[in-house]
C-alpha cells in the first residue's frame, strides 16, 4: 500500500469511526490514570464499534463490543466502590496460577470460537478475530478487577488487532490500536509503579503502628 492510499484511507473514514476512535483514546488515557470516568468514554466507544464491526463482517469483534457495553457499566460500579479519596483505584497483583489459567482459557476459547465462525459464518480472519475477542474479554475482566498485569494481555491483543484492522481497511482504528499499544506499555509501567508505591506506604504504616 502506498502512502497516498494510506492517507486516502484516513481521509475517507466515516465520522462515526473517528468519534469512536477519539472516545477510545480518552478511555484508555483515563484507565492509565486509574479513573472510573474511563468507563463513560468506553461506553461510547464500544457502542459505536458494535455497529462498525458488524458492517465489515468482523462478527466476533461485534459480539465482543456488545459484551463490552455491559463491562463498562460493571466497571463503573466496581471502580466506584474501590476508589480512594483522590477518586482513583489501587492495583492488585494477582497470582501466577491465576494468569496461567486465563492464558489457557484464552487459547482454548479462541480455537472453539474460530472454528464456529469459520464453519457457520462468512467472517473475515475467523481465528485471528476470535483470538482478539477472547483475549480482550479476559483482559477486560482483569482490568475491571484491577489486576496488575491486565496491561500485558492488552499489549498482546493490540499487536494482533493492529494487523487485523489494517487488512480490513479500518485505518483510523488501526492507528487507535497502535496508540493503545503504546498506552498499554505506559499503563503497565504506571500501574507497577503505583502498586509498589502503595505497598511501600502500607508497609510503612504497619511498621509505624507496630512501633507505636
Amino acid at each position: 500500500m502506498s502512502w497516498l492510499e494510506w492517507i486516502q484511507g484516513f481521509a475517507g473514514a466515516s465520522t462515526i469511526e473517528w468519534v469512536a476512535t477519539v472516545a477510545g483514546f480518552l478511555s484508555v488515557f483515563l484507565l492509565i490514570n486509574r479513573s472510573r470516568w474511563s468507563f463513560v468514554f468506553g461506553f461510547v466507544q464500544v457502542s459505536i464499534y458494535s455497529w462498525i464491526f458488524f458492517d465489515v463482517k468482523l462478527y466476533s469483534d461485534m459480539g465482543l463490543h456488545i459484551i463490552y457495553i455491559g463491562f463498562q457499566l460493571y466497571g463503573w460500579y466496581v471502580w466506584s466502590n474501590n476508589q480512594n479519596q483522590q477518586g482513583k483505584i489501587s492495583p492488585v497483583q494477582g497470582s501466577l496460577t491465576e494468569y496461567s489459567c486465563w492464558a489457557g482459557i484464552a487459547i482454548a476459547s479462541a480455537g472453539l470460537l474460530g472454528y464456529v465462525m469459520s464453519s457457520y459464518t462468512d467472517a473475515s480472519f475467523p481465528y485471528v478475530d476470535a483470538f482478539t475477542t477472547c483475549a480482550s474479554l479476559i483482559a477486560q475482566w482483569l482490568l475491571t478487577h484491577r489486576k496488575l498485569f491486565n496491561w500485558a494481555v492488552w499489549i498482546i491483543v493490540d499487536i494482533v488487532a493492529i494487523s487485523l484492522y489494517w487488512q480490513k481497511g479500518l485505518y483510523p482504528t488501526s492507528a487507535l490500536y497502535f496508540s493503545f499499544l503504546i498506552m498499554a506499555c505506559v499503563g503497565q509501567y504506571t500501574w507497577i509503579k503505583e502498586f509498589r508505591r502503595h505497598n511501600s506506604e502500607k508497609h510503612s504504616t504497619h511498621l509505624d503502628n507496630a512501633l507505636g
